[in-house]
């Protein structure tokens, strides 16, 4: 797979972390979810090389070790079919824009001419 393209998600406006996703030239795409501790380590600016050590940390693991306590491959939500997680990741993303979701308010606003003649 070649990258072509790396997008950061900020999950909740980047207090509960981030995504990193890495899209191939195939159309594949490889999200990282990277969770933030205490002192808010996981930034917009860190997290693309932190996604990528934790891809190389899993690359460099051993093939077929079922046992270990090490991480485990899963579907995305979307892969998998589950609208629960889907309906949730999108709320999160919502609330990450906001306020800039928002509508436009528009007011209207009437010039006044002086006394009405009779």
């Amino acid at each position: 797979m070649q990258v072509v393209g790396t997008q950061v998600v900020p999950e909740m406006g980047g207090k509960l972390g981030f995504t990193v996703e890495f899209v191939g030239d195939g159309g594949e795409v490889v999200s990282v979810l990277l969770r933030n501790d205490e002192a808010q380590s996981v930034n917009s600016r860190n997290a693309v090389e932190l996604a990528k050590a934790v891809m190389l940390e899993m690359a460099a693991a051993e093939a077929g070790d079922v046992n270990s306590d090490g991480p485990t491959a899963r579907l995305s939500a979307r892969a998998a079919g589950d609208r629960n997680a889907i309906e949730e990741q999108l709320d999160e993303g919502l609330e990450g824009t906001f306020p800039a979701s928002d509508p436009v308010s528009a007011t209207g606003s009437t010039i006044s001419r002086g006394p009405a003649k009779h």
